[in-house]
């Protein structure tokens, strides 16, 4: 076991293997990635790469067969019960379908973090949680409920709740998936805005390749339970490993359908 990184926001994944079936080919395969600090960091891949698994070991929702998983100086591999469910709290996460409580307002939403795992007062948590939607662009609304929402607004409360603890480390699973072209465009511009203003180890798991090609610092491929490319997007669009060249071909085979 190697020694953890020492920074506050660090993610380091050190050689796991996963295998959820006996006699099956496992699905994590000596993965190793260190993700930079204070930079967006977009996972790419087929269907079944792996992504989520990978998102899944990192959170401390599964164990490793082998390997480490270092997340600001603790080993996810190792640590359990109230320890793991306290250290979680370095995370804010943002889920592929919002999970947002239908019966609560926006404001309760996005303050129920707050109410849940911290002794402030009424005062404290509404001026955290105006400050939090307001960075996401949301001035006003706050007493509507999800179903009253349009699905990039949504997307904004989902982002503000998972900002409100002050996280070191921001997860995305899959956050665009689904949407129609214009909540896609609004959820790219509130990733960016994270990036800017806070400075938040951030990680997203997705599909999404003109997302990942805008907005990442850098970009890991994982192909049959490895990570097989990491660089800048400038350097993902040169690749010549075969199964990006098929990723990325099938992603232009979809802009040309659309432009004729």
């Amino acid at each position: 076991m190697s020694n953890p990184p020492a920074q506050l926001g660090s993610v380091r994944v050190e050689n796991i293997f996963k295998t959820f079936r006996a006699g099956r080919d496992p699905v994590l395969k000596g993965l190793s990635i260190d993700f930079p600090v204070g930079k967006l960091t977009y996972i790419l891949g087929s269907s079944g790469a792996g992504k989520s698994v990978l998102l899944k070991h990192i959170l401390g929702l599964i164990k490793p067969d082998s390997g480490d998983i270092w997340v600001s100086r603790k080993n996810m591999a190792e640590i359990k019960g109230d320890e793991l469910k306290h250290h979680r709290m370095v995370f804010g996460m943002l889920f592929q379908n919002s999970a947002l409580f239908d019966d609560m307002t926006v404001f309760e939403n996005v303050a129920f973090p707050l109410w849940e795992h911290t002794k402030l007062n009424d005062e404290e948590i509404r001026d955290k949680v105006h400050s939090a939607l307001k960075i996401l662009g949301m001035t006003g609304g706050y007493d509507k409920f999800p179903n009253e929402l349009s699905g990039g607004m949504r997307k904004r409360v989902a982002l503000a709740r998972a900002i409100i603890r002050e996280p070191s480390i921001l997860l995305y699973d899959e956050p665009t998936t689904g949407l129609d072209p214009v909540t896609r465009t609004t959820v790219d511009e509130l990733i960016e805005t994270l990036k800017r203003e806070l400075n938040l180890t951030s990680i997203v798991i997705s599909h999404d390749i003109p997302s990942a090609i805008l907005l990442a610092d850098q970009i890991a491929f994982l192909h049959q339970g490895q990570i097989v490319f990491w660089g800048s997007p400038k350097e993902f669009k040169r690749s010549e490993h075969e199964a990006i060249r098929a990723f990325l071909a099938a992603e232009q085979r979809t802009v040309t359908a659309l432009q004729s």
